[in-house]
């Protein structure tokens, strides 16, 4: 019999799947977690919750690391462009140059293939099915897709059953549409505003990121120094002086 994985990133989608896999009693014989080193610390507050219900129940738990400290690879890695040119790091990881993306990817696939036939679960949420590779891969099943659960109901699901994300003393999911990593650069302008009001201390970390690398977090004109220029400015034209939000 193939054994059970399910990857999860403990964030409301892998989440809820994993919580509803127990419920439902479906067959699980193992977790899978990729570490960057970079997550929120709610997302290990909600791993350490939620580890002593996988060993009452014997399911092995297993956390995977990227092969460098993720900050090796996006500040200190000799890495050589398309043209030719070096630089220092990846830079940041999102939008077009996604290389954190694929080492997970890269990382669980290889564990995965080591570990035999096997069935892995994946926590993608129903609305997001589009995202299902169109040539099916052997294996990998997608429990929220087929239960037609979306984002928004998976979310609600895990604050029912006791899980907040709880940041700076607000819901995580209140200030972001995705909790991945803090430095992803695929962070919408809605959402960094949220780090610069509400999360002061992963705003901190952002700007110590961007003045250790050259290029912006959101593309030309846009490093983390000028959005918080933006965010000030903005506060000052709706309050008429540099106060709280």
């Amino acid at each position: 019999m193939p054994e059970h994985i399910a990857s999860v990133s403990f964030g409301k989608d892998s989440l809820c799947m994993l919580l509803m896999l127990l419920e439902k009693e479906y067959p699980l014989d193992e977790v899978v977690f990729y570490n960057t080193g970079m997550e929120f610390q709610a997302i290990y507050d909600t791993r350490d919750k939620v580890l002593p219900l996988l060993m009452e129940r014997g399911i092995q738990y297993t956390e995977l690391h990227p092969k460098n400290p993720f900050l090796y690879d996006m500040l200190e890695r000799p890495v050589t462009r398309k043209d030719g040119t070096k630089q220092k790091g990846y830079s940041w990881c999102g939008r077009s140059v996604r290389w954190g993306t694929r080492m997970k990817n890269d990382t669980i696939r290889s564990y995965l293939r080591k570990k035999g036939p096997c069935i892995q679960y994946v926590g993608l949420a129903h609305d997001e099915f589009k995202r299902i590779p169109k040539a099916p891969v052997e294996g990998k099943v997608y429990p929220l897709v087929d239960w037609r659960i979306p984002g928004g109901e998976a979310l609600a699901y895990c604050y029912s059953k006791g899980y907040n994300w709880m940041e700076n003393g607000k819901p995580l999911y209140s200030i972001l549409d995705n909790v991945s990593c803090w430095c992803c650069a695929n962070k919408s302008l809605k959402e960094l505003r949220g780090y610069y009001y509400y999360l002061p201390e992963y705003w901190e970390k952002l700007k110590d990121l961007q003045r250790s690398t050259p290029y912006p977090m959101r593309g030309p004109r846009e490093n983390v120094f000028e959005l918080e220029e933006r965010f000030i400015e903005e506060r000052r034209g709706l309050y008429g002086e540099e106060g709280g939000c």
